[in-house]
């Protein structure tokens, strides 16, 4: 099997066709009357990843280049406006499409997690900020790895060491990153159990927290605080750690999502789930394909 972007954009387009008729109830409502859409939700999430993959920020330059260069796989391409509406209605069917994905790979079962979160900056001009549709969700917060303050949301993200998103969670820029693993594993089925160790960095501290954490069958690993006697396991801390900062690499450099557009509730998290979908689809297609990096989407963004 190929690996390069006409296979993966076939092979998740047969998933994906598969997957919506035989549950229809994860596709958006429309009328059971009316004429029958020219391109499929199938279709449209396939695009989407596609646009991702290859980098794409603007959504009018992507359906221009779609017109242009990738019309063998997408007959009928919607103009833009429509595009972006549709698109925008499937979140959810992103979401469920991600957790399918995930499911039908070898590792999303790992026994070592890694969590952190990091800034999904959202405007930076005050008179942007001041007209923004996302006040109220986004906010100011402190980068840590930028040295500064921006406003926007936080993303936060646990993956398997080879980088397969497991669980997320977008939140305010200020949330407690304790809080939200906390309830990201009370709610999401993918951690139900626990019998796993969690690497994290020392903002995810406190013996409450901890306690909370082995209550659910999770080990963690994390690096010590300052003034804290050393911690098992220390000496495999930083080449772990590593793999979630490559992940966050990967979505904002190769993925955009940097540049990610949003400026309603909506887009913004079609937008994130955009990206998070293509990094899915990449490492489950290399898994079912035996790419010895199952990150990688140097095959793919060309």
């Amino acid at each position: 099997m190929d690996t390069d972007l006409d296979t993966l954009a076939t092979a998740l387009y047969v998933t994906l066709d598969d997957l919506l008729k035989r549950h229809p109830e994860l596709a958006p409502w429309r009328p059971a009357v009316g004429m029958k859409p020219q391109v499929s939700d199938a279709e449209l999430v396939t695009m989407a990843v596609l646009s991702a993959v290859l980098g794409f920020d603007d959504e009018a330059r992507w359906v221009r280049h779609v017109r242009a260069n990738l019309r063998h796989l997408f007959p009928y391409v919607p103009h833009q406006p429509g595009y972006n509406k549709r698109v925008r209605r499937l979140g959810p069917t992103m979401l469920a499409v991600i957790e399918h994905l995930a499911a039908d790979t070898s590792v999303a079962t790992d026994d070592v997690l890694v969590v952190d979160s990091t800034p999904i900056e959202c405007a930076r001009s005050r008179d942007t900020v001041k007209r923004s549709d996302l006040a109220g969700w986004a906010e100011y917060g402190y980068s840590a790895s930028h040295s500064r303050y921006f406003w926007g949301l936080r993303l936060h993200l646990v993956t398997t060491l080879h980088g397969l998103p497991v669980a997320f969670a977008l939140t305010g820029a200020k949330a407690d990153e304790r809080t939200v693993l906390t309830d990201l594993i009370a709610t999401t089925p993918a951690l139900a159990g626990g019998g796993r160790t969690l690497i994290a960095d020392k903002n995810y501290y406190g013996r409450e927290f901890e306690s909370a954490l082995a209550a659910t069958g999770f080990t963690l690993l994390r690096k010590a605080r300052t003034g804290e006697n050393p911690r098992p396991g220390a000496q495999f801390f930083k080449p772990l750690r590593q793999t979630i900062e490559s992940v966050f690499d990967t979505l904002k450099g190769q993925l955009s999502l940097e540049r990610h557009g949003g400026r309603t509730q909506a887009g913004v998290i079609v937008r994130v789930l955009q990206r998070l979908l293509a990094l899915t689809t990449a490492i489950w297609h290399n898994d079912h394909t035996s790419q010895p990096v199952l990150r990688s989407l140097t095959a793919y963004d060309h």
